[in-house]
């Protein structure tokens, strides 16, 4: 070994040798652990030809990484205006519940007023009989 070559070998010359070199290794790695995978389990195998994506394909992935992470910022800006049309519509119901629980009272004492005293209860103490 000279002192340009590392400690596992040979500096690879070539895409070719690196992707055998690393076929080699994967291949010995398989070979020691083949006591060590549960039955039915392969281990996965370096794809065919080397090199395994083509430029294209991962441009192609790249863009459609892209394309959702821009979906997913416009679902979060469209949830956004959600929320802020909620929050408006929250703080007008506000108000709107607490008159309509304060109409609710005055109706239910009207309602007394109007409907009189319950049949079969004591007169009021303070009222006067009827002619």
């Amino acid at each position: 070994m000279t002192e340009q070559e590392p400690a596992g070998g040979r500096v690879p010359r070539s895409i070719d040798e690196f992707v055998a070199q690393l076929r080699g290794f994967t291949d010995r790695a398989r070979g020691m652990a083949a006591g060590a995978v549960p039955g039915g389990f392969s281990l996965p195998r370096l794809p065919s030809p080397p090199g395994a994506m083509s430029a294209a394909q991962l441009r192609a992935i790249d863009q459609a990484v892209k394309g959702q992470r821009r979906q997913i910022q416009g679902m979060v800006a469209q949830l956004q205006a959600f929320d802020e049309q909620l929050a408006v519509f929250e703080r007008l119901l506000d108000p709107l519940v607490e008159w309509s629980s304060t109409w609710a009272r005055l109706e239910e004492s009207v309602a007394d007023l109007v409907r009189g005293p319950a049949p079969g209860a004591p007169p009021d103490a303070g009222s006067a009989p009827a002619p």
